[in-house]
């Protein structure tokens, strides 16, 4: 890995140094914003990518003289740093978004060559470093509350609600703030609900094969899962598909994902993703940003919630709604 990592660095500077010292002159003046929203993926299927695209698009139209260029990188991880290297040599783009938890260290690498260039990274945490901003969202604040919303149905006498107290959570991959803040809150969450309720956690190994992921959905189903929570992107699509067939319940992570599967999916937390890029946006426009430091963001500040106005959640039973409401207003009021 290190081998690797040694040739990717020596390849984007052989990169920088073919496109010339002049490339770093050529930025445009703030007044006419250059910003690079760098995907770490594919737009399609994935939350967190739609709402930062929404949010630079957004700002856009906002602001007609800004040059917002929106790429996806794809699902490869080994590609994203030689990518963002390539991209950022022309010195193009004042400042470069992204929502990613890897990204930090791929940006720290590519600022030792690029000194100049300036990183915001949503859904990260990072410090120290005088060209990278992050943002992260307390997501063991939206996973407490989906939990206990998943264990008050696991243990109801809802239609496709068993006997069995088990919740399950599909992930495409482990990383630090999945296995250390969201799958423990979901856990812990489900647990306020009925100590005795157990957690069935299987990974896919992509954030694209939903007949992975269906397989596993089919069988935690078989093993007693009767509500779910996915972090698996295009994934997750397997998820719905089996939850649909085999009668499953399921709360989501960040977006209103009612339509997707409705009597499926009866709960939908929500992340303000689209309104903090917009925010970032306008402050690295209006010359604000502290860069060097973290900020961590959660249900007080604004950005993290719960999605109420759908038949899928008003149609719950009004004993699950009236403690998950009491649940939520005594816990983060």
């Amino acid at each position: 890995m290190l081998i690797k990592r040694f040739f990717t660095l020596i390849l984007i500077t052989l990169i920088f140094l073919a496109s010339g010292c002049e490339g770093r002159k050529s930025a445009k003046p703030k007044e006419d914003l250059s910003a690079l929203i760098f995907i770490t993926g594919v737009i399609a299927g994935s939350p967190t990518y739609e709402l930062l695209a929404q949010g630079a698009l957004e700002f856009a139209r906002q602001n007609p003289k800004a040059n917002i260029k929106i790429y996806e990188a794809g699902v490869n991880q080994a590609e994203w740093e030689m990518q963002l290297g390539e991209m950022v040599s022309t010195g193009e783009y004042d400042v470069v978004i992204g929502s990613n938890p890897s990204l930090p260290a791929i940006c720290v690498n590519i600022s030792k060559i690029f000194p100049d260039q300036k990183f915001i990274i949503l859904d990260a945490s990072y410090e120290g470093n005088l060209r990278i901003k992050t943002y992260l969202y307390n997501q063991y604040e939206q996973s407490l509350l989906l939990g206990y919303l998943a264990g008050l149905i696991t243990v109801s006498d809802m239609p496709n609600a068993n006997k069995q107290k088990k919740v399950g959570f599909i992930a495409a991959q482990e990383y630090p703030l999945l296995t250390g803040h969201m799958v423990p809150g979901f856990i812990e969450g489900a647990k306020l609900a009925d100590p005795d309720i157990e957690l069935d956690f299987r990974v896919v190994g992509s954030w694209a094969d939903a007949n992975k992921a269906a397989e596993l959905a089919s069988a935690m189903m078989d093993a007693g899962v009767d509500v779910f929570t996915s972090i698996a992107g295009g994934a997750a699509q397997g998820l719905i598909k089996t939850a649909t067939e085999k009668k499953a319940y399921i709360v989501w992570y960040n977006i209103d994902a009612y339509a997707l599967a409705p009597d499926v999916i009866v709960g939908c937390g929500l992340m303000e993703q689209k309104k903090l890029t917009i925010e970032v946006l306008n402050s690295v426009k209006n010359g604000t940003v502290q860069y060097g430091n973290a900020e961590v963001l959660g249900i007080g500040d604004g950005y993290l919630g719960f999605v109420f106005d759908n038949n899928a959640y008003t149609e719950l039973p009004k004993n699950i709604r009236e403690k998950f409401e009491d649940f939520m207003n005594n816990l983060f009021r």
